[in-house]
C-alpha cells in the first residue's frame, strides 16, 4: 500500500540508509579474490572465531568456535532450524504475546503447539503466568529481547526468573536477540549467554543484518551448546546448507573493530530521539522504546478507528505507512497502537512527523 499510494514507509523494519562503505568494500574484495564457492556448512572459520571473540567481549563467555557457532541465512533461518530440530509433534512452545509473527507458524509446522502468554501492559514478561503455562508437554520457552514490536527489554531479574522456571527440567530456551546491539539510554542487553545455567540449555539467535543495517544480506548466526548445535546443524545442512561466502569473510574482518557494533545503539538512539522530538506536538502518545528500531504510538486521542483501519487510512490519506500492533496478538487485540520504524534518515522522520502532527 505504501508503494501504491506513495506513502512514506515506516512500516517494515528495514533502514533507508546505506551499509558502511568499508563493509561493502570488504565484500567486493573477497568476491574479486575468488571467495565465491561454497563455505563450510557451519560457517567460515574466521567468522566463527570473530563471533566467539565478540560474544566473549559482550557477555563474558566464549563459545567453542567449532562446536557451538553456526552461521545461518539470517536469524529467521536460525530460529526455524532450531525449532525444527528440537521440537516435535505434540510438544508445546511457550511464546510471549504479542509476538513476532514468524514464531507460531514455525512451531505449528512441526505439529507442535504455540502457548501464548500475555505480556503485561508495560510489555514485561509475567513470569508467574509463564510458570503456570508450563506442562509436561512444554519443550521450549521462546523469548525475544529487545522485543519486537514493543521495544521492551528484559532485566537481570528476568534472567533469574527464567533460570528458576527451567531449573530441574529439560525445558529448552530459544532466545531471539537480533536487536542485541540496539539498546538505549545506557542500559545493557541481558543475553541468556551471561547465565551459566541458561546457556547450557539455550539457543541464542543473532543478526548481522539488524546490527549492520544490511537486512537484505540475510546474515545471521546461532550459538548453542554442542549437543543442541549438533541437532540444529542436521536441519541447517538440508535447509540452506551454507551461507554467502564473500560476505562471511568480509564480516570476519569487519568485526575486528568492536566500534562497528558498539556504536550502533548511539546512532539509533539519536534517530529515536529525533523522531520523538518531532512528534512531540502531535496527538500521538509514545510508548517508551528501550531497544530495537521501533517506536509504538498510541493514536486513541486522534481516532476511534480500529488499528488496521486507521493504518490503512493513514497510508492512503496522510501518506504514512505503519504497522497495526493487533497483528502481533493471538486474539487480534486492538490497543489503538501503531508501530513505526525509525531506522530512517532524519529528514524522513521529520517529514513523517510533519504529516502526523497535522492530525
Amino acid at each position: 500500500m505504501a508503494l501504491e499510494y506513495g506513502a512514506i514507509n515506516l512500516s517494515q523494519g528495514f533502514p533507508d540508509f546505506d551499509v558502511a562503505p568499508d563493509l561493502i568494500n570488504r565484500v567486493h574484495h573477497y568476491m574479486k579474490s575468488g571467495m565465491n564457492q561454497y563455505a563450510p556448512m557451519p560457517g567460515v572459520p574466521a567468522l566463527r572465531e570473530a563471533i566467539a571473540n565478540k560474544t566473549e567481549r559482550c557477555y563474558g563467555y566464549k563459545p567453542n568456535v567449532d562446536a557451538e557457532i553456526t552461521v545461518t541465512c539470517g536469524a529467521i533461518e536460525a530460529i526455524h532450524s532450531s525449532i525444527s530440530a528440537l521440537v516435535s509433534a505434540g510438544e508445546e512452545v511457550i511464546i510471549m504475546d504479542p509476538a513476532y509473527d514468524a514464531y507460531q507458524p514455525i512451531i505449528e509446522l512441526q505439529g507442535a503447539k504455540a502457548v501464548r502468554v500475555p505480556l503485561t501492559s508495560a510489555y514485561a514478561i509475567d513470569w508467574q503466568s509463564v510458570a503456570e503455562a508450563v506442562t509436561p508437554q512444554t519443550k521450549m520457552i521462546l523469548i525475544n529481547s529487545p522485543h519486537n514490536p514493543s521495544g521492551a527489554i528484559i532485566s537481570e531479574e528476568d534472567i533469574r526468573a527464567l533460570e528458576e522456571i527451567t531449573a530441574g527440567t529439560e525445558i529448552l530456551v530459544l532466545s531471539d536477540e537480533v536487536y542485541e546491539h540496539i539498546v538505549f539510554d545506557g542500559q545493557a542487553h541481558q543475553s541468556v549467554l551471561k547465565s551459566e545455567k541458561l546457556r547450557k540449555r539455550s539457543v541464542v539467535t543473532a543478526s548481522f543484518g539488524k546490527t549492520f543495517h544490511a537486512t537484505g544480506w540475510r546474515m545471521g548466526y546461532l550459538i548453542a551448546p554442542e549437543a543442541l548445535t549438533t541437532e540444529v546443524r542436521k536441519v541447517h545442512q538440508f535447509n540452506t546448507f551454507t551461507i554467502h561466502t564473500p560476505t562471511q569473510y568480509a564480516l570476519a574482518d569487519y568485526l575486528q573493530d568492536p566500534a562497528t557494533y558498539e556504536t550502533v545503539a548511539e546512532m539509533y538512539q539519536q534517530k529515536r530521539d529525533c523522531f520523538l522530538k518531532a512528534m512531540k506536538p502531535s496527538k500521538f502518545k509514545p510508548i517508551p522504546s528501550n531497544g530495537t528500531y521501533f517506536q509504538l504510538m498510541d493514536y486513541s486521542a486522534i481516532s476511534d478507528k480500529g488499528d488496521i483501519e486507521f493504518a490503512e487510512w493513514l497510508t492512503k490519506e496522510v501518506g504514512v505507512a505503519a504497522i497495526p500492533t493487533s497483528v502481533f496478538y493471538a486474539d487480534g487485540r486492538d490497543n489503538k497502537v501503531l508501530r513505526f520504524c525509525f531506522a530512517k534518515h532524519e529528514e524522513t522522520l521529520k517529514a513523517v512527523a510533519e504529516k502526523l502532527c497535522a492530525l
